[in-house]
C-alpha cells in the first residue's frame, strides 16, 4: 500500500493564538484567523493533517498530561464545530531542564529532534519525504528537515524569530490558510 502525503502543523502560534507562557487551561484556545478553514480545506482535499507540539508546560509543571488531554479535546471539538478534523496529535512532554523528574529528558520527540513525526509516519502509513510541515519555530522547521518534509514558515506566532536554530524553510507564508494555499497549489491535490 502507498504511503500517504501529510500535512504536519505546530499548534501554539499556527494553529491556535501563541500566549504568553503556556496554554494552560482548555478555555485558553483562541485559533488563529482562518486556521479552522485551512484545516477543513485540507481535509476536503483528503490530506492527512497531524499536529506534533513540544508541550515543555508539562516539564515545567504548568500542567498535567490530563490537562493537556483535555486541551487537545476542546481542540478537537471547536474544529469539527467549524467543520474540520486532525486525524492525529503528537505531543512531546519532556523538556531537558524539566522541574517534574519524570519529564525531564532530552529525547527524540521534542522537536528538532523527529520522533513525533517518524512515530505518525509509522503508525498512519505516511511518506514524509512527500509531506509539509507548518511552523511558526525553527525548531519545527529544522525537525522537517531532519525528516525530508517540505517546510513552511508561517508569520504568526513567532515567525521564526526565535533563533535558535540555523535552519531555511523551503517556504514563507504570512498564516497557515496562506499555507495551505500553497502547499495545495504545489501538490494539486483539490481543485476545490
Amino acid at each position: 500500500m502507498a504511503k500517504k502525503r501529510a500535512v504536519f502543523l505546530d499548534r501554539d502560534g499556527v494553529i491556535v493564538e501563541q500566549v504568553a507562557g503556556y496554554v494552560n487551561r482548555p478555555e485558553d484556545l483562541v485559533f488563529v484567523p482562518r486556521a479552522p478553514e485551512a484545516i477543513a480545506r485540507l481535509n476536503a482535499c483528503g490530506l492527512p493533517v497531524v499536529v506534533a507540539t513540544n508541550q515543555a508546560g508539562v516539564a515545567k509543571g504548568f500542567l498535567t498530561l490530563a490537562t493537556l488531554d483535555a486541551i487537545h479535546e476542546r481542540l478537537r471539538e471547536e474544529l469539527a464545530a467549524r467543520g474540520a478534523r486532525l486525524d492525529a496529535i503528537y505531543a512531546c512532554p519532556h523538556f531537558p531542564e524539566a522541574t517534574i523528574p519524570e519529564s525531564a529528558q532530552d529525547c527524540d520527540c521534542r522537536k528538532p529532534g523527529t520522533g513525533m513525526l517518524e512515530q505518525a509516519a509509522r503508525e498512519l502509513g505516511l511518506n514524509l519525504k512527500t509531506s509539509y510541515l507548518v511552523g511558526d519555530m525553527t525548531a519545527d522547521l529544522l525537525a522537517g528537515k531532519r525528516a525530508g518534509c517540505r517546510t513552511i514558515l508561517v508569520q504568526t506566532g513567532f515567525g521564526g524569530s526565535d533563533g535558535r536554530y540555523e535552519v531555511e524553510p523551503d517556504l514563507v507564508a504570512p498564516d497557515l490558510f496562506a499555507a495551505v494555499e500553497l502547499i495545495l497549489a504545489e501538490v494539486a491535490a483539490c481543485k476545490a
